[in-house]
């Protein structure tokens, strides 16, 4: 009995010691974009732009994709700076990614075509 407390003990231990690894990974979007929406200039725009791109390039989430809603949002981004044709792209890889925002998304876009 006592063998098997320690055992179980010692599992416990171990397990608590591992780090779990998110399932997604974020860089900087946290202050970039509090810093596009409190600025609202073309610095902060660049900034959030960039962090989107390193979002999408560099995912080392366990899941190994973007999050849910990064391409969505990065799309409005390059839409309001008047890259048109990337933002739809990005709009579009949302839908590829995650087809459950399809609705939304098409929806974005006939208001755009508008």
């Amino acid at each position: 009995m006592k063998k098997l407390f320690f055992v179980f003990s010692g599992l416990l231990l171990l397990s608590a010691c591992t780090v779990n690894k998110p399932l997604y990974t974020w860089a900087d979007y946290e202050k970039a974009s509090y810093m596009y929406l409190k600025n609202a200039d073309e610095k902060a725009t660049q900034e959030l732009i960039e962090n989107y791109q390193e979002v999408i390039e560099k995912q080392k989430g366990t899941r190994g994709v973007v999050p849910p809603g990064i391409y969505a949002d990065y799309g409005f981004v390059l839409l309001q700076a008047d890259r048109d044709d990337e933002g739809k792209q990005m709009l579009q890889k949302e839908i590829a990614l995650y087809p459950e925002s399809e609705v939304f998304i098409t929806r974005i876009l006939k208001m755009i075509e508008q």
